[in-house]
């Protein structure tokens, strides 16, 4: 069966790190929204050319033309036995989408990761980026200043000063919460500690999806 996976957390969470971890484990495709826009505009395809007009417009990505990019991934070979989702849904509206888009494929698993507050403004505080890729820095670059990947320089994010990084978050639950009571009514909804070790959370999250330890 397949194993069909949505991660929900804050900015800061973890989800991109964990997203990656148990996609590995569960050797199923890591599918994150943010990658998905960039490859449909890099491809060109029609669906490709309309993300690129709305980015070019600096607008938001609306809820059919997200659903449709996702719609297409999912249809796709490699994500016959499963799927991680990162950043989708946000709305209940692409909640209600994925319903449908994973009808007959397997239950849908969604988990929450937690984290205070303060200790998301912690973290996001001391987050580096790579001024040159824009890949965030593990701590073992961020020690040492330089990106791992291509050697550039570290900066932090100018959105992850702590009063921006507070209204993020502040953001992050009024426009979530509604998606969580979604899933939470329809008993598809679990919650999991995100403010241990990595590793911790990673246990966590693999018992939780059925990953094994």
């Amino acid at each position: 069966m397949a194993l069909n996976l949505v991660l929900l957390g804050p900015p800061g969470a973890g989800k991109g790190t964990q997203a990656e971890r148990l996609a590995a484990r569960l050797n199923v495709p890591r599918i994150s929204t943010g990658d998905l826009l960039r490859e449909a505009v890099a491809q060109g395809t029609p669906l490709g050319g309309l993300v690129r007009a709305v980015m070019a417009r600096g607008e938001l990505v609306s809820d059919d033309l997200m659903i449709e990019v996702v719609r297409d991934r999912l249809g796709r070979p490699d994500a016959a036995a499963g799927f991680v989702l990162d950043g989708f849904p946000r709305t209940v509206a692409q909640a209600e989408a994925l319903a449908g888009l994973v009808a007959g494929r397997g239950p849908l698993t969604v988990v929450e990761i937690r984290v205070p507050e303060q200790e998301l403004v912690r973290r996001l505080g001391a987050r580096m980026v790579c001024r040159g890729c824009g890949v965030t820095a593990t701590p073992e670059s961020a020690a040492s200043g330089r990106c791992g990947r291509c050697g550039g320089e570290l900066v932090q994010r100018a959105d992850d000063d702590a009063g921006v990084v507070r209204e993020r978050l502040q953001v992050f639950t009024r426009d979530t919460q509604p998606l969580v009571e979604y899933y939470r009514s329809r008993s598809m909804h679990q919650a999991v500690d995100g403010s241990g070790t990595p590793d911790q959370v990673f246990a966590d999250l693999a018992a939780v999806a059925g990953a094994g330890r």
